[in-house]
């Protein structure tokens, strides 16, 4: 396998501590320990479901953090398994047709060089057997990031921020992300999903934050 191959040369890391793990590990065994399993219940309006692996706090964070800056190869295989670990325990995989990560803007992907979404969707697509839709869906105006703006302001942010086309007519998609706030971008997706016929979205992501203000909306 060639992340056996590639861990001779190039031993594979825990995306939060930094050592050194066995070629198919997510994290460290200590590091897991830390980790907290996400048990919220989350609603993202139009969507049939949403599931997520961990929850977002200090000790996720560091991993969090070297996906979005593409500087450690594993942090995508531990998230986006993780995650397709949990899709394939609530049974929400097998409702799937097919996976398409959360889009990003043609200008933040010439700056940052790739998209940290579809990195962990296409892992959760090897480890669940389905296919990655990165074309379908696009975010066809460019906003403000997400992470300066209030609650209120995340939602007028992203409306009416992407297009879906016709291919996705009568699918089930699994929109995946990687992390979840207030639930504004998955909404704004799920959204231009069903406009252009999609049949049934599940919404996931790897982690979920614990504001408490932020359970209640959908």
């Amino acid at each position: 396998m060639k992340r056996r191959l590639l861990h001779l040369f190039y031993p594979t890391r825990c995306p939060v501590c930094g050592d050194i793990i066995g070629a198919m590990e997510r994290f460290c065994a200590e590091c897991t320990s830390k980790l907290s399993i996400y048990s919220g219940s989350f609603n993202i309006e139009g969507a049939e479901s949403f599931t997520a692996a961990f929850d977002y706090d200090e000790n996720i964070k560091p991993a969090i953090f070297l996906l979005k800056n593409g500087t450690d190869g594993n942090a995508a295989y531990a998230l986006g398994e993780a995650l397709a670990q949990r899709l394939k325990a609530d049974n929400t995989a097998d409702k799937a047709d097919v996976i398409i990560p959360a889009p990003m803007h043609k200008r933040d992907i010439h700056r940052r060089g790739f998209n940290q979404s579809v990195l962990i969707a296409r892992e959760a697509g090897r480890v669940l057997g389905l296919p990655v839709d990165t074309k379908s869906v696009v975010k066809s105006r460019h906003t403000h990031s997400q992470k300066e703006l209030s609650r209120g302001s995340r939602a007028l942010n992203l409306k009416s921020a992407f297009t879906a086309s016709a291919d996705i007519s009568g699918k089930n998609v699994l929109l995946i992300d990687d992390i979840c706030t207030t639930g504004s971008t998955l909404r704004e997706i799920t959204s231009a999903l069903k406009k252009a016929g999609a049949a049934k979205v599940y919404c996931a992501c790897c982690c979920k934050t614990r504001s408490r203000k932020y359970e209640s909306e959908i």
